[in-house]
């Protein structure tokens, strides 16, 4: 096909044309997922090239968030541009539609790298892990390789540093545990310099690595095992003190946390920043590899995590889950084309924005899609008089076992993760929805369970950094109905619907009449899986 026939088709598909009317082709992007990584404790800290890398040559983002604190749904956001309760991924299970035949079915084919490649003529990479239970038997094995990918080296179920499977273009390829050819994150690197070595010239690329670090079980390369060893959790604010005022599963976490508790999540707390150095030096060597090869100019790169991590805060010894900024908040930086040097920008934005952006990138009409998010360009460009988002809605579903666990008979079933102190991490009542809200006048979250007590948290972020203070039964009431309203609508928004004005908006408009119905409060809930 003709270049110019060619233009022609990706227009009628959506796309502009794959090269400027300079001759120069489109952006290359790389997206880099780290697993579990914080930035709310210090998660960046260990990162010092990728710092200078990236953030110090373009723009850090200091208030990004994720939908949902657990890797399945909040990676499953990332890939669809859209809210849990859109793209119906509730948890890390099958059974929570985690890499199903129903998400294969109904999601997977419209995901931003399907059309990045369908439609834009894009060659696609993909390495790393992928979802929690990709390559079940029951949804396919390693023999699925979803829509979208030139290129397919995906990891078996979750985050492993040796002796792991590898779908290799749907063929599984086992390693073992020598550090020189096994160590997961080294031979993603090495897969990704595979790439840039023998892709095609002619045509754009994307690039997703999706590191296992700094995930359970923290094995860290054998050179940096002794790194970091003065080093211990941040003893900030919320760092093993009780839970006053807030659910009964934050609640039930015993205060003080025992000696052993402790050690436990201070060496956790090492192990995974050690873990993280062998992610620095992937991305040193990716960069180093576009420059050689007269890439990096013309390539995004994009940094973040698929969710936040807690150790000792509200003494929860460790997990994510939770609704708190050190479990939603994640890092995101991103250099390119037309993005200055050492910026940083403080709006609102969630990782659904980053389909968005990157199709946004690649000359694709955003509009034609169904995402809920928002694209980043206007940001990364700095550009004037930008309407940005003023909220977002973040959801989770609570997990818990039918039966009792057996070493806490006394917590009964509905409870799940928990520790041999019977601190458990997850509820099947811990579920949640909040709107986030960063406004001119307002750092807010607003929260409702859905549970018997219908409980409510509420953080003034901007007094209460640390979200030690529950002003639920303190603040205004008609903020309380606004918000409870708010939520209600983002609860059931839909692409254009998701991004309409928030609570402290000036186009905001609020009706009371439509607090009530049947006389009950709306409330969060939790929301269906979507079934074939």
């Amino acid at each position: 096909m003709s270049p110019a026939a060619l233009a022609l088709v990706l227009l009628a598909l959506g796309c502009a044309e794959a090269t400027s009317s300079r001759g120069a082709r489109r952006p290359n992007v790389v997206l880099i997922l780290t697993d579990d990584q914080d930035v709310s404790l210090g998660g960046m800290t260990p990162l010092k090239k990728t710092k200078a890398l990236i953030g110090e040559m373009g723009m850090a983002f200091s208030n990004a968030y994720v939908p949902s604190a657990l890797c399945c749904p909040s990676r499953a956001s990332i890939l669809t541009g859209k809210y849990p309760h859109n793209h119906h991924v509730v948890n890390n299970t099958l059974e929570g539609n985690c890499s199903s035949k129903s998400w294969q079915k109904i999601q997977e084919p419209y995901t931003f790298p399907a059309l990045l490649q369908s439609s834009c003529g894009y060659q696609t990479f993909f390495a790393g892990k992928y979802l929690n239970e990709y390559g079940a038997e029951g949804a396919g094995g390693v023999g699925h390789v979803p829509p979208g990918w030139s290129f397919w080296y995906a990891l078996e179920k979750n985050s492993k540093y040796y002796n792991y499977t590898l779908s290799i273009n749907g063929k599984a390829r086992k390693h073992g545990e020598n550090y020189s050819v096994d160590y997961l994150t080294d031979v993603l690197a090495n897969m990704s310099l595979d790439f840039l070595e023998y892709k095609s010239n002619f045509e754009p690329f994307f690039m997703m690595i999706s590191t296992p670090a700094p995930h359970s079980p923290w094995i860290a390369a054998p050179q940096y095992t002794k790194s970091f060893q003065n080093v211990s959790a941040p003893r900030n604010s919320n760092f093993n003190i009780h839970g006053k005022n807030k659910h009964w599963l934050i609640r039930q976490a015993k205060t003080p946390m025992t000696n052993s508790s402790i050690q436990y999540l201070d060496n956790a707390f090492r192990k995974r920043w050690q873990t993280l150095l062998s992610v620095d030096d992937l991305v040193e060597k990716l960069v180093k590899k576009l420059e050689f090869h007269g890439e990096l100019d013309n390539t995004y790169i994009f940094f973040t995590s698929d969710n936040g991590y807690h150790t000792g805060q509200f003494s929860l010894p460790i997990d994510k889950r939770q609704l708190y900024e050190f479990d939603i908040k994640v890092p995101l930086l991103v250099r390119g084309p037309g993005i200055k040097p050492n910026q940083t920008n403080k709006m609102l934005v969630a990782n659904i924005d980053l389909g968005p952006t990157i199709l946004d990138i690649a000359g694709y009409n955003v509009n034609k899609t169904q995402m809920d998010g928002m694209s980043l360009l206007p940001l990364l460009r700095a550009d004037k008089n930008v309407t940005w988002r003023s909220d977002m809605l973040v959801e989770y579903q609570g997990e818990g076992l039918n039966s009792s666990d057996p070493t806490c008979p006394g917590l009964g079933p509905g409870v799940s993760n928990c520790f041999p102190d019977c601190v458990c991490e997850d509820s099947y009542n811990n579920t949640y929805a909040c709107v986030r809200t960063l406004s001119a006048s307002w750092d807010l979250q607003y929260c409702e369970f859905d549970d018997l007590e219908v409980f409510v948290e509420v953080y003034n972020l901007t007094a209460d950094p640390f979200q030690i203070n529950n002003i639920a039964k303190t603040i205004d009431q008609e903020i309380l109905e606004k918000m409870n309203y708010r939520l209600m609508m983002l609860q059931s928004c839909s692409g254009a619907t998701c991004r309409t004005p928030g609570v402290f908006d000036p186009g905001y408009r609020f009706d009371p009449r439509l607090m009530f119905n049947n006389n009950h409060a709306v409330r969060a809930r939790r929301f269906s899986i979507q079934s074939s």
